[in-house]
């Protein structure tokens, strides 16, 4: 048994598709399957179930896939046990990141990491929309908002404090909000995972309480580069962290509104594979990112440990 095997069935378990482990793994399609044969052949049992559609593990699939994950991790700290520091990291991780901390702060310091660490690749996906951590094979993934995902292993690094801005243009055209009751005459833009989701409001803190006041909405985003240029072209009223509106704020671009009444403070936490052991690049990563992005949070009020992830929250944000 090849531990080349390994990873190949590994990463076509996680992605369910020989044509995507192969884009990532730089194999032909061809290769994969054959690797994943002969491991089968190797087993006596067969480990995928192959359709035309999908590619899903068997019962003995699924027992093999959760040892297989410890044996590479456990044979990667082996091969790096003797290399000198001086070496640096080296092998593939795929992260994936809010569009925003990937433009503004972590890829402008990423030559620096990587200029100690050059036999490390890293993959980096930078969207809006939730991913699926295990079967899209990201080593880790920082999310903004409350945590829904089952089966993966939290760090909370802080939180990213909210305020409410409007545009001069569209203060001037409806009048500036002094309370909850103004809103009725005025609107938000919604930010929606999903195109056609409803339920537009201004959420805001009472007593500890997170709060919902209904609100109407002529416009519905599901990406932060268009939540914050539909504010600036006056749509209406938005609630965004403070860290990434700053600066329009002091170019006089948006003006901040009710700040007695902004949201709650969106939790910023990493998040990855539940394994038993960690690979050393991915710590490694980790690490380095938690102290990235430590100067644009506030501290999160103390909490438990890195958890395993089981129940599904109401809020989620990116």
């Amino acid at each position: 048994m090849e531990l080349h095997e390994l990873q190949v069935f590994a990463r076509v378990a996680e992605l369910g598709s020989f044509t995507r482990a192969g884009e990532q793994l730089g194999l032909a399609k061809g290769r994969v399957s054959a690797a994943v044969q002969r491991l089968e052949a190797q087993l006596g049992t067969r480990l995928l179930q192959r359709t035309t559609r999908h590619v899903r593990l068997t019962p003995d699939g699924e027992q093999f896939l959760a040892r297989c994950r410890d044996l590479l991790a456990d044979a990667e700290q082996l091969r790096g046990m003797f290399q000198p520091a001086a070496a640096g990291l080296r092998g593939r991780l795929r992260l994936d990141l809010p569009s925003t901390f990937a433009r503004d702060v972590v890829i402008p310091r990423l030559p620096q990491f990587l200029a100690s660490h050059p036999l490390l690749e890293i993959g980096i996906s930078s969207t809006d929309h939730r991913v699926d951590v295990v079967r899209e094979g990201f080593d880790c993934v920082l999310r903004i908002g409350a945590l829904a995902d089952s089966e993966l292993v939290s760090r909370p690094l802080g939180e990213l404090p909210m305020c409410n801005l409007a545009s001069p243009a569209y203060l001037r055209a409806h009048g500036t909000p002094v309370s909850l009751e103004d809103l009725a005459h005025h609107r938000v833009v919604h930010y929606a995972a999903r195109l056609g989701t409803h339920g537009a409001g201004w959420e805001y803190q009472q007593d500890g309480v997170v709060r919902v006041h209904p609100m109407r909405s002529t416009v519905v985003v599901n990406g932060t580069d268009a939540y914050q240029a539909a504010c600036l072209a006056g749509l209406g009223l938005i609630q965004a962290p403070v860290r990434g509106t700053r600066r329009l704020v002091e170019a006089g671009q948006l003006v901040e509104v009710l700040p007695q009444f902004t949201a709650a403070p969106l939790p910023v936490s990493l998040v990855y594979p539940h394994r038993r052991q960690v690979p050393p690049r991915v710590q490694a990563v980790m690490q380095w990112l938690a102290q990235v992005v430590a100067p644009e949070l506030a501290a999160a009020e103390p909490g438990p440990p890195p958890r395993v992830l089981r129940q599904r929250s109401r809020r989620v944000g990116r």
